[in-house]
């Protein structure tokens, strides 16, 4: 003998509905030229690599944002990517003095390093708005 059980609908409150979608490269490129990745107006950083605790634009709050030491770490992937197959080249074609390698190649590894911090630090907190990654996630019980 089966017993049916009756059950209630499923009904989803519009507290608990899903937020709309954020474009994860319209975000990045904000990010990326140290602005808003909500509203692309407001800026990120209020010093070279402290972020603002939130927008002066839109209200975003960003204290949420855990980037730690990624951007460092994909800074160093680029610019040695960059460096390093260079420096292999002028190596195996011309020989140059090391004390000359040295002086190219140290200079322009520490620019770069320095000049792409802070736009891959902002592209990071762009992606973890888009993917609503920590503090960035408005349904957030945690909040």
């Amino acid at each position: 003998m089966k017993t049916v059980v009756n059950r209630a609908p499923i009904v989803w409150p519009s507290d608990n509905a899903p937020a709309e979608d954020r474009n994860v490269w319209q975000a990045m490129w904000r990010g990326f030229r140290g602005r808003c990745p909500q509203c692309g107006e407001g800026k990120l950083f209020r010093g070279f690599l402290k972020t603002a605790d939130n927008c002066s634009h839109c209200g975003q709050d960003f204290t949420g944002h855990r980037a730690d030491d990624l951007p460092a770490y994909l800074v160093i992937v680029i610019v040695g990517h960059i460096v390093v197959p260079i420096a292999l080249s002028i190596e195996t074609n011309f020989s140059p003095p090391v004390m000359l390698q040295l002086a190219i190649y140290l200079p322009i590894t520490l620019f770069a390093s320095l000049a792409l911090l802070q736009p891959v630090k902002g592209a990071v907190v762009g992606l973890q708005w888009a993917f609503r990654m920590h503090g960035f996630d408005e349904n957030n019980p945690e909040k």
